[in-house]
């Protein structure tokens, strides 16, 4: 049996995606909270498209730009609620290739 090798930058790539420069859909509440209250800072990691980045402060920051509108920020932050989330206005955000 042959093994597929499938390159996950590559695909995500070939989708596009329309900034709504001023008005990003996502936005932490409040990053004290990241920084302080959440130890785990889980959506660093559980992000497909990589849209949050732990600094080396603590600090959680949060680039809408290539985000994937999956949802999986929000869902895993049920602890702290910190997630505000909402669809882009229309014409907006990601534009997948394969549908």
């Amino acid at each position: 049996m042959n093994a597929i090798t499938v390159n996950v930058e590559e695909k995500l790539f070939q989708n596009r995606y329309k900034v709504d420069h001023g008005r990003p859909h996502i936005q932490i509440k409040d990053a004290d909270i990241c920084t302080n209250a959440c130890q785990s800072q889980q959506c660093t990691f559980v992000c497909p498209a990589a849209c949050y980045k732990a600094e080396s402060n603590g600090r959680v920051t949060l680039i809408t730009d290539g985000c994937l509108e999956c949802g999986s920020c929000r869902v895993i932050c049920t602890e702290h609620t910190n997630v505000a989330w909402e669809y882009p206005r229309g014409g907006h955000g990601i534009l997948f290739k394969f549908g």
